[in-house]
């Protein structure tokens, strides 16, 4: 039992494909194999189902059933539900304690409050009717470096467009 295990396990073992008897694949390309061939080969791919536990397995539907009984990865998949299970039951999750923090905003209560005006972008910005400066137009700083500018229109002839 364990060499046919080891066995299964070799990547160069060549694999028969499902889809054309003529094709040997090694066991490490069979998957990438399987989806290829399936493409190529529809009229076989509507004979075959794919096994629920082995997606390498490509069995006649009339046989998948029977397979399903008697596959050797259902036993594999079986075990990890049982592992599962008995690990489930031996964990006591401890139940969660963290509560919301208390919040002491009011977010429509602070717009009904806000005294200055609502930022709009492209309009002189004013300060607040308690600011010293009230009467002083915030002049907008350029980030260029001095001597260049934003230009104030566009190129006189834009290379995508035609004037003619």
């Amino acid at each position: 039992m364990e060499e046919t295990y080891i066995d299964s396990l070799d990547p160069e073992k060549l694999l028969q494909c499902p889809y054309d008897k003529n094709h040997q694949i090694r066991a490490c390309r069979f998957p990438y194999h399987l989806i290829k061939c399936r493409k190529n080969h529809p009229d076989v791919a509507n004979k075959l189902a794919t096994c629920p536990f082995n997606a390498r397995h490509q069995v006649p539907r009339t046989e998948i059933s029977h397979h399903i009984s008697s596959c050797d990865d259902k036993s594999c998949i079986e075990q990890d539900i049982v592992n599962q299970t008995r690990n489930l039951g031996q964990e006591t999750l401890a139940e969660s304690t963290w509560q919301c923090p208390p919040c002491d905003e009011d977010w429509d209560k602070d717009l009904w409050e806000q005294t200055s005006t609502p930022f709009v972008w492209g309009t002189a910005n004013y300060c607040g009717k308690n600011s010293p400066a009230s009467n002083i137009v915030m002049e907008h700083k350029s980030n260029l470096a001095s001597g260049m500018r934003v230009p104030k229109s566009l190129p006189y002839v834009l290379p995508w467009k035609n004037n003619a």
